[in-house]
């Protein structure tokens, strides 16, 4: 009997590694590349973005470029989101299906190749950092994926979401603050 529970208790201890460590398993806060990365040559990340990018100025998309893609990797996806929000995290642009080969994204530009998703504004394309008060927080988080997404036209942030699940080989994040003025 003892060898019984041996056994199950080893199951239960390989599966939970599996589950929670395995490389392509689903999207936490924590998973990031140790080598793919995003950059601009805007702002480094933690730092202060340019109003330029903002509803403030020209609501342009910063310079993007990207890093080190996995080999592994099938398709990139932008996501830019803002956890601060009062009501919840704002999302602000989504771009996915961009080729592994993409190196980035120019200023005030659309992505070459791959599509754009709708975002909490209700259009599609870059909509910039707007808060309505106080600091907030702007993630430019790049996943590397194990497939070419499967989505309608114009998805929402939760079909992204929910159709990468399983499928992040990497992720990267840039993160911009802005502060509108008073």
């Amino acid at each position: 009997m003892k060898w019984i529970v041996y056994v199950l208790l080893v199951s239960l201890i390989i599966s939970l590694f599996w589950v929670f460590l395995s490389p392509h398993g689903t999207i936490t806060k924590n998973e990031k590349s140790p080598g793919m990365t995003i950059t601009s040559t805007a702002f480094e990340s933690n730092t202060l973005m340019s109003s330029k990018y903002t509803c403030d100025g020209a609501n342009i998309n910063p310079p993007l470029s990207f890093h080190d893609i996995p080999k592994t990797a099938k398709s990139l996806l932008l996501l830019v989101d803002d956890p601060d929000a009062p009501h919840g995290t704002w999302r602000h642009w989504s771009v996915y299906n961009m080729p592994p080969t993409t190196n980035g994204i120019p200023e005030g530009s659309k992505p070459e190749s791959g599509a754009e998703g709708i975002t909490d504004f209700g259009t599609v394309g870059y909509g910039g950092p707007c808060p309505p008060s106080g600091s907030h927080r702007y993630f430019f988080k790049l996943y590397a994926l194990d497939i070419m997404l499967d989505l309608p036209e114009k998805p929402t942030f939760n079909e992204i979401e929910n159709a990468i699940q399983n499928h992040v080989v990497v992720k990267a994040e840039l993160v911009g603050i802005y502060s509108r003025s008073q």
